[in-house]
Parts: C-alpha cells; structure tokens; sequence
C-alpha cells in the first residue's frame, strides 16, 4: 500500500496546500487539534525521525525553517506554538511518513500525555 502522505504529496488524495518547495510540503491537518494545525512534510519518504541519517538530516533543518516562516505568516509566531513529531506507535505516529506538527492559535496545554 502506498503511504499516504506521497499520495497527498503526489496530489492523489486532496489537501489544503499552504506552503511547498522543492523538498516540502505543508497542509492543514484534517482534523485539528488547535485553531493553527498544519502537518509540514518532507517529499522525500522517510518513515520516521529512526529513518534520519547524513544523507537526509538537512530535510529537518529545512522544516524548521519552514515551520517558523508559516508561524510568522499565520499569525502565532508572537503568542507562542508548538512543533511536533511523532516517533513509531507508542509514540503517537499514525502515518509512517516523517511529519511535524505546527500547532498554534490558543494556549497549548503544558503536558503531553
């Protein structure tokens, strides 16, 4: 099965683009957890941050930037916001595509669990 994320990535399966280059994609999560929550990938199939190595690190530094950029662009760069990623099942990773969390908009919750 193909994963998800190339297919949004391929434009199989529709999204709510707000930001790609050449080695990203962003897109609203279909199911927000906060009034700003978009998912920011690297077009470059990596399974998780287990699958990071010399070759692909830079991909990480990228989103970074990218997910400051949007902050700024949206309005939640001022006020605060989170950045998250997901790492295999007990920690929460449900698409097996390397993802980052941009979430923002309101005051986060402290814990994580």
């Amino acid at each position: 099965m193909e994963c998800l994320f190339c297919q949004i990535i391929d434009g199989k399966i529709p999204s709510t683009k707000v930001y790609e280059d050449e080695t990203v994609y962003a897109f609203k999560d279909i199911h927000p957890m906060a009034p700003v929550h978009i998912l920011i990938i690297p077009k470059q199939h990596i399974a998780s941050i287990n699958d990071v190595n010399e070759e692909n690190s830079a991909v990480i530094s990228h989103i970074y930037e990218v997910a400051a950029k949007l902050a700024k662009e949206l309005g939640i760069a001022e006020d605060g916001y989170r950045v998250v990623s997901n790492c295999g099942e007990n920690g929460g990773q449900t698409v097996f595509h390397l993802h980052f969390h941009l979430l923002g908009g309101k005051k986060l919750k402290v814990e994580m669990c």
